[in-house]
């Protein structure tokens, strides 16, 4: 088994969601998830098919993020793994929905932060075995850290 590395690099205002699901009409499903989740949402979804011609299915409403998706999920080439690039959302407005997609069976990531994606390779194929989602921790937030975070919070309309 080999190990390999699979950088995501994340366009500007844009955030990732990475999955596994098991079934065909996964995209087609993800698809109605999302634009029922927010309005506005611009999103691409690619989902590697596990069996059968093992194509990679594509949906969305965004070309550029339909595109996005179909090259990572070509790159990654992992059986019924998903990736989704959205804009106009963050992933906290849709897991919720993408989990409630009855052929998802796991999240990844969810992220706008630089993303890795730990794959392996075996003689019958391919399987994500976990991510980099960001940076290493540098230490413990201070008073003013506490401060900072309650007032981003509240800036982007997440708090009161």
């Amino acid at each position: 088994m080999n190990i390999e590395t699979v950088k995501v690099e994340m366009p500007e205002n844009c955030n990732v969601v990475l999955g596994t699901a098991h079934f065909i009409k996964t995209v087609e499903d993800l698809y109605e998830a999302l634009v029922n989740a927010v309005p506005g949402i611009k999103f691409g979804i690619g989902f590697c098919e596990a069996s059968g011609p093992c194509l990679v299915r594509v949906e969305g409403n965004d070309a550029e993020l339909k595109q996005l998706a179909t090259n990572y999920a070509l790159k990654l080439g992992c059986g019924h793994s998903f990736i989704i690039f959205m804009k106009n959302a963050f992933p906290i407005n849709v897991l919720d929905k993408i989990k409630s997609v009855p052929e998802v069976c796991s999240i990844h990531a969810a992220t706008a932060n630089p993303l890795q994606v730990l794959v392996a390779q075996t003689e019958q194929g391919r399987g994500i075995v976990g991510v980099v989602d960001g940076f290493a921790s540098k230490g413990v937030e201070t008073e003013e850290d506490v401060v900072a975070r309650k007032e981003f919070l509240r800036k982007i309309g997440y708090k009161m």
